[in-house]
């Protein structure tokens, strides 16, 4: 059977064990498309996109446009000619010329059981809202963000403590898996398209920094999945003695509350901040311009008295 030459277009860190995987399992990789490097950090160095580096370890040739509508780009796509699009996490939409070219079509690798959390931020949404489970799913791409047919499903538990940093990287090797299974089964006839229900659908936008403000005014339990959502990315904040404090992970213990809500209550065993309907009990934490540590490692170095106000 004679493989496809498949063009491969992600970024993200989401996408590095697919391209492994494609490339472990001897298909024809012709290329990789990823986002231009762009500066991060204090000192504003340019810094290449995860994908890029696994491209060039594997002496894949890299593009990077700034935009993929651009008619340069679209000139080296149809340049290429691939038989197959895959795309993960890439953080661009495709435009019509693209995804109607290559004869067996777009495949895109998407981090929630479609069409539930179509968007940018399918895994903090899922964990945001308290879901029990989520998954993968591949679909053929059409022009609709997320809307395409779905070709294959994998559910997973999701955890009581587990966290965006812990489920991205579960469900990274999943899609991997998964990504494989599909091209395997369309190459052998043996998957069938189905259409997503519109009516199940529901959204996942993408998250900014200034989302990550804690209400404590709302359940514990909201805020514990709150937390786990954006931890470690944008991050849950709230502002303690004046600063900002991310808080990375908490328990959520529902009891009687007589406190104001964002109240602080010091224990034996570390940090308590109080809620609607119960304490959030801090496990790991960051004051603004210190390093990140527990709750016990910050009360012994930070004087905090019980009563004080978080937010």
């Amino acid at each position: 059977m004679v493989k496809p030459k498949i063009l491969f277009m992600g970024t993200a860190e989401f996408a590095h064990p697919s391209l492994e995987a494609l490339i472990r399992g001897g298909h024809s990789v012709i290329g990789i498309v990823t986002q231009p490097d762009r500066p991060k950090g204090r000192g504003r160095q340019f810094v290449a996109p995860p994908v890029k580096d696994i491209a060039e370890r594997h002496q894949l040739p890299v593009i990077q446009p700034e935009r993929v509508r651009d008619p340069d780009f679209v000139q080296t796509f149809r340049t290429l000619a691939p038989d197959m699009v895959v795309l993960v996490a890439f953080g661009q939409i495709l435009p019509k010329e693209v995804i109607q070219f290559p004869r067996m079509g777009c495949i895109n690798v998407h981090p929630s059981l479609l069409p539930k959390y179509r968007g940018a931020a399918p895994i903090q949404w899922a964990l945001i809202r308290g879901e029990l489970e989520t998954g993968v799913t591949t679909i053929m791409m059409d022009e609709g963000v997320d809307t395409g047919d779905i070709l294959l499903q994998r559910e997973t538990v999701i955890e009581p403590d587990e966290n965006f940093d812990r489920l991205h990287d579960r469900l990274a090797l999943m899609g991997a898996e998964v990504l494989a299974e599909t091209i395997e089964g369309l190459l052998q006839g043996k998957i069938h398209r189905r259409p997503q229900d519109p009516a199940q659908a529901s959204n996942a936008p993408r998250l900014k920094k200034e989302d990550g403000l804690i209400r404590w005014d709302a359940g514990v339990r909201e805020i514990k999945h709150f937390i786990a959502g954006l931890s470690s990315t944008p991050g849950a904040y709230t502002y303690l003695l004046g600063k900002m404090m991310k808080i990375f992970s908490a328990g959520a213990i529902e009891a009687p509350v007589a406190e104001r809500p964002g109240t602080i209550i010091k224990t034996p065993g570390g940090l308590r901040i109080a809620a609607k309907n119960g304490y959030l009990e801090i496990r790991e934490l960051q004051l603004e311009s210190k390093k990140r540590m527990t709750a016990v490692e910050f009360l012994r170095g930070h004087r905090i008295e019980s009563g004080e106000l978080a937010g």
